[in-house]
């Protein structure tokens, strides 16, 4: 087998490049069951969520958080998560801003949460 770059490729066959092809429901789905792998892991929650502006909101983001189990995934990645902030969540899993405080705000669960809890989150979201 001969490694070739892009072009040259582009020389001798024609590239078609694929875009994301989950849907809603899968990447929702896929979250859920990457947060059951491990029951019970500890994450980062957000804190206070629904008192920031959208703005700010937007940009939040935690190590260990619910959000960068998905962005680790190289799955959720390739469907087009780009980082592991709040508005980028809301965003790739098409989220109200209630669905997604209630996976990842700390109102519900101090700083910490259990990642079986924010499975069941993510799936509540699903329905």
């Amino acid at each position: 087998m001969r490694h070739q770059t892009l072009d040259q490729l582009h020389a001798v066959a024609e590239v078609k490049t694929t875009k994301p092809v989950m849907s809603r429901t899968q990447r929702l789905a896929r979250w859920a069951e990457l947060l059951e792998r491990e029951p019970s892991r500890l994450l980062t929650a957000l804190t206070g969520t629904e008192y920031h502006a959208p703005a700010e909101r937007d940009i939040m983001r935690g190590d260990g958080s619910p959000i960068s189990v998905a962005l680790a995934d190289p799955v959720l990645h390739d469907e087009g998560l780009k980082d592991d902030s709040y508005g980028e969540a809301k965003r790739f899993f098409d989220l109200t801003d209630h669905e997604l405080h209630e996976i990842v705000c700390y109102c519900h669960v101090g700083e910490v949460m259990q990642s079986s809890r924010a499975a069941l989150s993510v799936r509540e979201a699903i329905e």
